[in-house]
């Protein structure tokens, strides 16, 4: 038998995808299950978008493109920073990716030798910690909590830096709370990034996934990309393009440029008639993306007021994203007996709140990517289990 590296026992999966696993045995076998689990948006992705693919394959764009991205690709990028962040990065601080997830490894690969910290939020995206721990670096958790809406003060941050401090990732809005951290907080943490020569990773995804009434504000504002920030960002959530797997970093040139070697190491390039699609969801009809991004609201503030009607559950409001987070400790359960109490209970798949973290014990993340009726009979669900307040 082959013998396998000692940092590949780190390589995990991520937990969302185990749990729609099992729950697909349970579906195999008759049952229908309501999902909860995936942060997959449940629209199509937009026909405009569909249409400008086919048109570029059509157009024979299916060869190899810059490892970087296509240049019409990344002038609209470009120009769409400008619009949304007030700064207009040179094209060679742009790449295209195969999907968002990509940068967070490609990043984190070009800072960390091992043994190297990295801060995290906690709870936060899985995939930070499977990553670091992939390229044998240590993770700092920068813990949140729901008395201060999952933010944080920097002198909670000042005291995870160290000498060994290679990066610093924030998301905002969040997964899995759907909270925002404001601008005053954001240019303190640069500045601290700034002063230590730390990488700020700022992870954007849900950035056009701000519900009315919130604001988002990108530390990148604060160097415009050129010193030690580097925006992740992509269109899964936003643009409903879960499957074409299209991302785009900004950040540093000395950074992008050895980000870019990676990339044409591991996938060569992103294909360009996907890239075409990008440019088609940047400046085309926006639409059906207003549409979506109205709809999670209201889908967040009916999952929102069920969950506060259940007995032992208490779930404050989202500012942005496709997530609400209840807290599930007046139940008595743990997050883990939570979801498989109603996975088996109710057939409602959940994903458990210690799955983003030690800090996310006690809590339950569920998606908003369903219908009013669906969230209706799943709280109804919930509600005969565990009782109306």
């Amino acid at each position: 038998m082959i013998a396998f590296s000692k940092i590949s026992a780190e390589i995990t999966s991520q937990p969302m995808f185990e749990i729609l696993s099992e729950v697909q045995k349970i579906e195999r076998s008759g049952l229908q299950v309501l999902h909860f689990e995936l942060g997959e948006p449940d629209f199509p992705t937009p026909e405009n978008i569909k249409h400008a693919a086919r048109q570029a394959i059509t157009d024979n764009f299916t060869k190899y493109a810059p490892s970087s991205g296509l240049h019409e690709f990344k002038e609209v990028v470009q120009e769409a920073t400008f619009q949304s962040r007030g700064f207009k990065p040179n094209l060679n601080q742009v790449l295209v990716t195969p999907g968002a997830n990509a940068i967070i490894y490609l990043a984190l690969k070009c800072v960390l030798d091992v043994g190297d910290e990295v801060i995290v939020p906690d709870p936060g995206f899985p995939t930070y910690f499977s990553a670091i721990k992939s390229l044998g670096g240590t993770i700092r958790p920068l813990n949140l909590n729901e008395k201060t809406q999952f933010s944080f003060t920097i002198a909670d941050l000042e005291k995870l830096i160290n000498k060994k401090t290679k990066a610093i990732i924030v998301n905002t809005p969040s997964n899995p709370t759907g909270q925002t951290l404001s601008a005053d907080i954001l240019h303190q943490l640069y500045e601290m990034a700034n002063k230590n020569n730390i990488l700020l990773i700022s992870d954007e995804i849900y950035s056009r996934l701000i519900f009315e009434d919130e604001s988002f504000y990108s530390p990148s504002q604060c160097d415009n990309c050129q010193s030690n920030t580097l925006i992740l960002n992509g269109f899964s959530k936003a643009f409903s393009m879960t499957g074409w797997r299209l991302g785009v970093a900004v950040g540093p040139e000395p950074l992008i440029k050895i980000m870019e070697n990676l990339t044409s190491t591991i996938v060569s390039c992103v294909p360009p008639f996907i890239q075409k699609a990008g440019i088609e969801a940047i400046i085309g009809d926006q639409s059906t993306v207003k549409t979506m991004v109205s709809t999670y609201h209201k889908r967040a503030q009916l999952i929102v007021d069920g969950l506060n009607s259940i007995q032992g559950i208490e779930c404050i409001m989202p500012k942005g994203s496709i997530y609400a987070f209840p807290n599930i400790t007046g139940t008595g359960f743990s997050s883990d007996e939570f979801c498989q109490m109603i996975l088996h209970k109710c057939n409602i798949a959940a994903t458990p709140g210690n799955c983003f973290g030690n800090n996310g014990e006690g809590y339950v993340r569920f998606s908003t990517v369903n219908n009013e009726a669906v969230i209706q009979l799943a709280i109804s669900r919930l509600q005969t289990l565990f009782g109306k307040k």
